[in-house]
């Protein structure tokens, strides 16, 4: 394996990054999860662009252009000789002191890892997931934006460990005032008498890019999606839950709070939306081989 650090490619076991790295010690700074299929990249502009607004929003002064870093991205895939996989690339504050100021921070610490990916077995897209509900909150927008990808994940990790103890698969996170967020690393959809909603940015969602190619492939239906604060009990009692991201995709959810989704199986709209999903990014996206 060889991993992108700074401008140079290393091979696994020298790939470092110093712990006087912000990134480590404050968790200051950003990333994008991307994938790749059938020798494309998917949505790379996308990626790249929501990468920048993360750093625009924290003031952190990424030292390459989204052109150069694109073309790390592929190249970080070609010397991996990655057709499907998955993508981690990553910018922190870089290396400084071990006080908080981000101006002792000099230069920007940049690294890419191109790799495999299996975060559900086959059998969850066929039987669908179980979840619960956390008890831990989503952080408010007015303290951390939820449009900011940041490193600091301990917020889903707490909730992340509730769901380990209950024996879940993930967990719906609500925000301060009751209404769903989303998940731990995923964003939540709700199908009820034929239409399909979701919670808001607004709500604390992430605005995932696999979000995004859904509500998309939604327009080509017909069938637009509607952003609309969610409670718990519109989950309980939906026709249909499933659940998007870069590297889950489009995930079925048979249970919730021991609440059975529909039938308990994947429905008939989660699956139409499971199957345009598979042939745009198998279709579309950057190439990785000219």
């Amino acid at each position: 394996m060889k991993i992108y650090i700074d401008g140079q490619f290393y091979a696994k076991e020298d790939a470092k990054i110093s712990v006087f790295d912000h990134g480590l010690l404050y968790g200051d700074g950003i990333f994008e999860g991307i994938r790749a299929y059938n020798g494309r990249i998917f949505r790379l502009d996308e990626h790249i662009e929501r990468l920048h607004d993360s750093a625009k929003a924290i003031l952190l002064q990424i030292p390459i252009t989204a052109e150069e870093m694109k073309k790390v991205v592929v190249e970080s895939c070609r010397l991996n000789d990655i057709k499907n996989g998955y993508v981690r690339l990553v910018v922190t504050r870089g290396i400084g002191d071990l006080g908080l100021n981000p101006n002792k921070c000099p230069k920007a610490t940049i690294f890419c890892i191109a790799t495999g990916i299996a975060i559900y077995p086959p059998e969850v897209y066929q039987n669908g997931l179980k979840l619960v509900t956390a008890s831990t909150q989503r952080i408010g927008p007015a303290s951390l934006s939820p449009a900011i990808k940041s490193l600091n994940y301990l917020n889903q990790i707490m909730a992340r460990i509730e769901g380990n103890l209950a024996g879940a698969d993930e967990l719906i996170v609500l925000n301060a005032e009751g209404f769903v967020a989303e998940c731990t690393a995923d964003n939540v959809f709700v199908i009820k008498k034929g239409r399909i909603l979701t919670p808001p940015v607004s709500a604390g969602a992430l605005g995932g890019i696999t979000r995004r190619a859904v509500m998309d492939i939604a327009e080509t239906f017909g069938t637009p999606i509607l952003e609309a604060n969610l409670t718990r009990y519109d989950l309980w009692v939906a026709d249909e839950i499933f659940l998007t991201g870069t590297a889950a995709e489009v995930v079925p959810v048979r249970e919730l709070d021991a609440r059975v989704i529909g039938d308990g199986r994947p429905g008939p709209v989660t699956l139409r939306f499971t199957e345009a999903y598979h042939q745009l990014t198998n279709s579309t996206g950057t190439p990785i081989f000219n």
